[in-house]
């Protein structure tokens, strides 16, 4: 599957939004407040509320898809999440996209296409 996005989306960098969440931070005298400790407590929060957003329900996507208001929720969840992540990131010179395709390298070891295709066992199962 292929994603496209917006052209907005592409303008702004991703170093560019971490910058913008740096500056947000920093306007507001919360570095103080920016600890590793808080940030991962900070992530746990708002997954949980993403959670909370599919709490007592089990929909599809395509429902979700069609419900503009629950969507709206849960992109505001996943953009906490996101903030948070980003954030962490910035405080460990963390560079997000490397980071991620370091290990989405290490899962392709771990659970070979050939071996875990269609399954939901964990690799030391």
């Amino acid at each position: 599957m292929q994603y496209t996005f917006p052209l907005c989306v592409a303008i702004m960098s991703l170093n560019e939004l971490m910058n913008e969440i740096s500056n947000f931070v920093s306007e507001r005298d919360w570095e103080q407040f920016h600890t590793p400790k808080n940030i991962a407590i900070s992530v746990a929060i708002e997954a949980g509320e993403l959670l909370e957003c599919l709490q007592w329900d089990s929909p599809t996507t395509s429902e979700i898809m069609s419900d503009d208001k629950r969507l709206t929720a849960i992109a505001d969840e996943i953009a906490d999440v996101q903030i948070y992540l980003l954030r962490m990131c910035s405080l460990f010179d963390i560079d997000p996209i490397e980071n991620s395709r370091r290990k989405l390298e290490l899962n392709k070891k771990k659970y070979p296409a050939e071996e875990f295709s269609g399954s939901s066992r964990k690799y030391d199962s």
